[in-house]
């Protein structure tokens, strides 16, 4: 199989509608697509990225998900910025349907050479970036300001092969949540954010993060953006039962696993102008192990003549702790891929041969 078409789609009869789920507990309703936007800039023009805009919230979506730092694809201090600035010209071009979307942004950290020479997050930083982010999306206000990681350091991104949270001083973290809930709650007084999330999280991580919230009596945060799909199911133990009992949702990347699940990049393939063009190992998860896995879950689309990307994107919404999953594409064929995959609904048959996929092949990078 190749990239994902519009072919060996099985739909709901009648079911044209985004499902939409609570946020937390805000009380806001997302859609459970989310709109991701870091090719936009660089492999994508403005132009594309509004018609991508325009044709997700025909069909239901209602968030879309940026950061300071994009686009990506490839990162560099010279476009930096860019992928905001093109939200910020549709909503300059679109001002009644500002309220009719949700706008997800994060601020950079430690690690992000490219953005303030890497510093961390404080309330400085996060002063400096709000009022980019809020200048360069042409908005008063943002509905998700996240931390797009922490500043201790994080096991995310292949990094849990080493991880070592020894070096922590559990001190200075606490003092540095502290300093970061306090500056949110003031700008949530000032109106200038309406919720905070994370992103790159660990369970100890959130939880910790709302204890200290509830102590200081400030916005705790709805959800943390992680890294989730088929292939990486790191959500699916200590952090689910975290989303379950403090209601902080995750919101997932990478949900089609950087394409790797829409089979384009079997026998080893790099089809020109996609990501592996640019990122050779694709973030560390290209492995031999990645292609047996991949193809196990590409055997269960053909079996139950379901499109892989659909089907990825499908699984998804079974998960109990999902808030949206968020997904990209450089093409339109793919938008509406991606969007067709709120009609199709998983069989106990298919769940269990995705369960079967995934006890072979587990964790696969």
């Amino acid at each position: 199989m190749g990239q994902c078409s519009t072919r060996q789609t099985t739909q709901i009869e009648g079911s044209d509608d985004m499902r939409m789920r609570e946020l937390g507990r805000t009380g806001i309703k997302i859609s459970e697509l989310a709109l991701g936007s870091m090719t936009w800039g660089t492999q994508n023009t403005t132009l594309e990225g509004h018609a991508q805009i325009d044709r997700a919230m025909e069909r239901g979506v209602n968030i879309i998900d940026t950061a300071e730092m994009y686009p990506v694809n490839p990162l560099s201090k010279e476009t930096q910025g860019d992928t905001q600035k093109v939200i910020g010209e549709w909503v300059a071009k679109n001002p009644s349907k500002r309220g009719d979307v949700l706008l997800a942004t994060k601020v950079s950290g430690s690690g992000y050479e490219i953005v303030r020479e890497g510093a961390p997050i404080s309330r400085d930083t996060i002063h400096a970036a709000i009022e980019a982010s809020l200048r360069d999306m042409q908005t008063d206000y943002i509905d998700l300001y996240q931390l797009h990681w922490p500043n201790r350091g994080s096991f995310q991104f292949r990094q849990n092969w080493n991880f070592d949270a020894t070096g922590q001083d559990t001190n200075e973290v606490n003092r540095h949540m502290a300093e970061v809930l306090t500056t949110m709650a003031d700008l949530q007084k000032a109106g200038k954010i309406r919720h905070f999330g994370l992103s790159n999280e660990s369970a100890w991580g959130c939880t910790r993060w709302c204890v200290m919230a509830d102590t200081l009596g400030a916005p705790r945060p709805v959800s943390t953006q992680n890294e989730y799909s088929l292939m990486y199911r790191s959500h699916d133990t200590d952090m689910a039962e975290m989303s379950h009992h403090e209601k902080v949702d995750l919101l997932s990347f990478s949900p089609l696993a950087t394409g790797i699940l829409s089979g384009k990049y079997l026998n080893d393939q790099t089809p020109r102008g996609s990501r592996r063009t640019f990122v050779e190992n694709l973030g560390g998860r290209m492995t031999r192990r990645s292609f047996a896995a991949s193809e196990a879950y590409l055997n269960v689309a053909k079996k139950h003549s379901l499109n892989p990307c659909q089907m990825a994107l499908a699984w998804c919404r079974t998960r109990p702790f999902m808030g949206t999953a968020i997904f990209g594409s450089t093409t339109m064929e793919q938008l509406d891929v991606a969007l067709g995959s709120v009609d199709v609904e998983l069989s106990d048959a298919v769940l269990t041969d995705i369960d079967n996929a995934h006890r072979a092949h587990p964790q696969p990078y």
